[in-house]
């Protein structure tokens, strides 16, 4: 039997109003305001794909391992506009993920790293199951590797 994943992005919900504010709003939220010069350059972690040239992103501090361990964490993400809800797949790892090298943290229930593994995002899929057979790994982090920014989380389906 294969080991079935679910791989899910952000709430969009909760990043929206920032998309209102002006540079000054925006400064006193630690975000910034960008458009989009480039493909493949701004990974949104909502939609779990670059967003296109033209298209308006927020760069934000997000909390993505809110857990009171010592691998609470934070880093800078991308979200772009007009994104109305979390990207969710089944068993498919979304273009922005696969586009990149991957760094997988595996969790346990006390939000602890149990184990880790890099991967080109690809081929990323084998090692996913692989990972998630652990019975110690209860959720999995993926993490852009070159920048170390959050990506996504990674659950058996």
């Amino acid at each position: 039997m294969t080991l079935s994943f679910t791989v899910t992005g952000l709430d969009p919900a909760p990043f929206a109003p920032l998309f209102a504010l002006d540079e000054a709003g925006l400064l006193a939220a630690g975000a910034r305001r960008q458009v989009v010069d480039a493909p493949g350059a701004f990974p949104c972690r909502a939609s779990l794909d670059d967003a296109l040239p033209g298209e308006r992103v927020v760069l934000v501090n997000h909390q993505h391992q809110p857990a009171f361990t010592p691998y609470r964490s934070a880093h800078a993400i991308y979200v772009r506009e007009g994104v109305d809800e979390a990207r969710r797949t089944v068993d498919a790892v979304p273009l922005a993920l696969a586009r990149r090298v991957l760094s997988l943290r595996c969790f346990d229930s006390g939000h602890m790293i149990v184990t880790a593994d890099l991967v080109a995002g690809a081929e990323a899929i084998p090692v996913i199951r692989r990972l998630l057979e652990w019975p110690e790994v209860a959720y999995i982090h993926a993490h852009y590797a070159k920048y170390g920014c959050y990506a996504a989380r990674i659950d058996r389906a």
